[in-house]
């Protein structure tokens, strides 16, 4: 099966592509630039879901739901914001369909116009705040820490499965603050979430900083972001959060009594992380064979393959990794015993290297005599033969080894693929050599920023926790405070 890949080295998009389709991801949808998430796809964005809900909900926050539909009007409030998202506005106009008397079929009906057009949400922000108007008169009533969990849709003209669509799922926080320090504190306090949650649990390395005024969110005073590379060389902003100061406040009249019996305009954040963490998830870690799941994120992360000759020799065989199987599950793994007459082992063997599952575990008749078992990881492709006597601690120990060497192999190449240049030519030698982070010396202007992107490269971040560093710009030859992050992405 895993032969139906391209190769990476041959055409990494092509190689891509494949690996969605035929690990079963996901596909294109009738609708033009829409995509179907399969079950085993949504499947690793129910285990992103429920990592980061958790994480969420133990820094105060909860869960809400707020329309699809966003008055038309509402946008035009916050013209920064508005200017950022014109482009990507899907709009609905009419309200009914009605049977075409002359051609047949269906039409739209004219006379269903609505009297104000509604944006389908590329983001909530204003319908959001319209609620916390009605929710907020006193400081008593802060913080507001909001989360959703939504679909949103961005017209998008050029599309690739995961990495950009029309429509996708996303996770949306909004909060309001009384004071600028709490909306500061909450925006680093969300990056910091998304970082842990892309180190520790996604096994992707990444770099937390700032964006440029030039690639922050429409209507944030600032965007802070996390960088993740990816194994063609380009970089992917893996999770962003927002502060967006009063902007929103004073758009839709939100103030409040503060203690002092002033009357104050509210603080806000916002932040995100999407679908998109999928697409990631692939390029970061998987190879040639399939998907490369680190096992916190895998839907099945071991997998008993039965290996018999007869259909009588099945039973014990079953009973066997029955008993394994409830012994895994106790520890809180997620097992499957794949007895399937309909392929045989091998064909097995393949699917689930495709599908990335991180242990294998193959029985047979001798095994079940001998108290042995087959053991395949699926990151190095070792296999060794183990006691079947404690294969539980054993499975749980390698699960646990298996994440670190993943994320121990991305940071690897992160860092072999992160260059110090000092000069324009090299900046450029690099990036059309081999790509990577670059880490080089920037002005703060937005001319030379304008030049940096005419190499099809941008600044993605100036990071947060690398120490000050007084150099040139590449493109001026000025001075420069630190380096930032430059790459080609997605």
């Amino acid at each position: 099966m895993a032969k139906v890949l391209t190769s990476k080295e041959e055409n990494y998009a092509q190689w891509y592509n494949d690996l969605v389709i035929k690990a079963g991801l996901a596909e294109n949808s009738a609708v033009r630039g829409c995509m179907v998430i399969k079950p085993y796809g949504y499947a690793i964005w129910e285990k992103i879901q429920a990592q980061l809900d958790r994480m969420f909900k133990e820094t105060g926050h909860e869960n809400a739901y707020f329309p699809l539909f966003i008055p038309k009007s509402f946008f035009s409030r916050e013209a920064n914001h508005i200017e950022g998202f014109a482009k990507e506005c899907a709009i609905v106009t009419h309200y009914r369909l009605k049977k075409d008397e002359e051609k047949g079929g269906i039409i739209v009906d004219p006379e269903a116009k609505l009297e104000e057009e509604l944006i389908i949400r590329p983001t909530s922000e204003t319908i959001i705040w319209n609620s916390y108007r009605n929710w907020i008169q006193s400081y008593r009533d802060l913080p507001i820490l909001i989360n959703q969990w939504a679909n949103v849709v961005r017209w998008e003209m050029r599309t690739r499965l995961f990495l950009r669509t029309a429509e996708f799922l996303w996770q949306e926080g909004h909060t309001a603050h009384a004071t600028q320090k709490e909306a500061e504190e909450e925006t680093i306090r969300m990056i910091n979430v998304y970082a842990e949650f892309a180190e520790k649990h996604l096994a992707i390395p990444v770099i937390a900083g700032k964006k440029t005024e030039s690639e922050k969110f429409a209507g944030a005073v600032d965007t802070l972001t996390i960088e993740a590379l990816m194994q063609d060389g380009k970089a992917i902003q893996a999770g962003t959060s927002h502060f967006l100061g009063q902007n929103f406040a004073r758009a839709f009249d939100v103030q409040f009594t503060s203690e002092e019996g002033k009357l104050e305009y509210v603080w806000a954040t916002s932040w995100g992380m999407t679908t998109r963490m999928i697409g990631a998830l692939i390029m970061a870690h998987s190879d040639n064979n399939g998907l490369i799941l680190p096992p916190r994120m895998a839907p099945v992360q071991v997998v008993i393959v039965p290996i018999y000759k007869g259909n009588e020799q099945l039973p014990l065989i079953a009973e066997t990794a029955g008993r394994i199987k409830s012994e895994l599950m106790e520890k809180g793994i997620s097992v499957k015993f794949d007895d399937r007459d309909t392929q045989k082992p091998g064909w097995k063997f393949a699917e689930y290297e495709l599908k990335g599952v991180p242990v294998r575990l193959a029985l047979g008749p001798r095994d079940v005599e001998n108290g042995t078992i087959e053991v395949s990881r699926r990151d190095t492709l070792e296999k060794t033969t183990i006691a079947r006597e404690g294969v539980a601690d054993v499975v749980q120990n390698l699960l646990e080894e298996i994440q670190d060497n993943i994320h121990q192999r991305a940071l690897a190449f992160r860092n072999d693929n992160t260059h110090r240049v000092d000069s324009w030519d090299e900046m450029v030698n690099i990036l059309d050599r081999k790509g990577g982070f670059i880490l080089a010396h920037w002005d703060g202007t937005e001319e030379s920023e304008k030049k940096i992107q005419q190499t099809r490269a941008s600044i993605r971040c100036i990071p947060m926790n690398e120490p000050p560093e007084k150099g040139k710009c590449i493109v001026s030859g000025k001075p420069s405070e630190r380096r930032v992050v430059i790459a080609r992405a997605y």
